[in-house]
């Protein structure tokens, strides 16, 4: 039974990637890049292993697959490239049971070794069963998608049993190249996963602040991300850290800064030190401060508005109160007209100062 290949079956708005720019390394500039292609498929889950390699892995040679499948010559995905793709997110349904990496293989003619590196990638998602298609889907979308989720369908699958519709449609990150697949499931595989090239011409070590027991202290650079994205948690500040230091164990997220932006990341040893720290959040013990360069005066004082309390982009803002949505504030502490190079400088005074607050906050 051939593969079903849903095109444009969800859609997405855009996909942004910051890029550090020439003036010192705090400045970055944001390409947006606009989603054009999309399919369908589904997998299964397994514990994500962590590769403890060099910071730059010696993969630049070009390597042929084998001359009996045909498959072109491709580039790893390592090293980076220094510009992204054209996005590709492909969705499937699976149409037969087997591992992954074949039948993705198979389907959307990928050498395997190249589909190998997006799974460590996680760019590859799985549901057990097929979501709900969007409002643009075709007639022949939507006969695959009632086709394979009929009620009479899904009580002969047993990996359901016990699970409502909505459990079994929520998404999961493929970590291993043999993880079984079972016909009917939902697969995303992002062929293009968003790359953060700035990772590798970073001395992680030196932005390394404070290591204690329960936390890493990380100066984190612009043009990176925290703790990876939905299709790339490999080229990410919490793997890149947990290399430098020779940890055995990931380090943990426990807040974000967006991409563009540099400063203190708290980053926790273990799940339980996580939570402490999510407490103290919740708790209003810990305190953000920023230092932003502007083109004008800000005026000083707290600045109000409510965020919309749904947990996906685009994060929709009001200046006006409106029930149910979140209360942001943002306090302007000072405003004055500063040199560039003192700017810099205070940048690395506020990194000292967030950790000297941490510590107090912890004990």
């Amino acid at each position: 039974m051939a593969s079903l290949n849903l095109a444009s079956i969800f859609s997405y708005s855009y996909r942004s990637l910051s890029a550090p720019v020439t003036l010192l390394r705090t400045l970055a500039s944001t390409r947006a890049y606009s989603l054009n292609k999309k399919t369908l498929v589904l997998c299964s889950l397994s514990k994500r292993k962590l590769s403890c390699e060099s910071l730059k892995q010696d993969v630049a040679c070009t390597t042929a697959t084998s001359s009996i499948n045909g498959y072109p010559e491709y580039t790893r995905l390592l090293p980076c490239p220094s510009h992204n793709n054209p996005p590709r997110i492909e969705h499937l349904v699976v149409s037969e049971d087997g591992p992954v990496l074949d039948y993705i293989c198979k389907a959307l003619d990928l050498p395997p070794l190249f589909v190998a590196d997006l799974i460590d990638f996680g760019a590859v998602h799985y549901a057990l069963v097929c979501p709900q298609p969007p409002p643009t889907a075709t007639p022949e979308q939507i006969r695959v998608f009632e086709e394979v989720t009929a009620p009479s369908v899904l009580k002969k699958r047993t990996s359901i049993k016990g699970k409502t519709v909505r459990e079994a449609q929520k998404t999961f990150r493929i970590t291993h190249v043999n993880q079984f697949l079972e016909a009917g499931m939902y697969l995303r595989v992002h062929v293009h996963p968003k790359r953060f090239p700035r990772c590798y011409d970073i001395d992680w070590k030196s932005r390394i602040i404070a290591v204690t027991e329960s936390f890493v202290v990380l100066d984190k650079p612009a043009g990176t991300t925290v703790g990876g994205t939905t299709d790339n948690i490999e080229e990410s500040c919490a793997t890149f850290a947990t290399r430098a230091l020779g940890l055995t164990a990931p380090l943990r997220t426990t807040h974000q800064i967006d991409n563009c932006t540099e400063g203190c990341v708290v980053l926790a040893r273990t799940k339980e030190d996580c939570s402490v720290f999510h407490g103290k959040i919740r708790e209003k013990t810990v305190k953000k401060l920023y230092v932003a360069l502007a083109a004008s005066p800000v005026p000083i004082g707290v600045v109000n508005h409510y965020m919309r309390p749904i947990n996906m982009a685009p994060r929709l803002v009001s200046e006006e109160f409106i029930k149910g949505w979140h209360l942001c504030q943002l306090e302007v502490m000072e405003c004055k007209r500063v040199p560039l190079a003192r700017c810099f400088n205070r940048r690395e005074i506020l990194c000292s100062r967030l950790w000297v607050a941490l510590k107090r906050s912890c004990i």
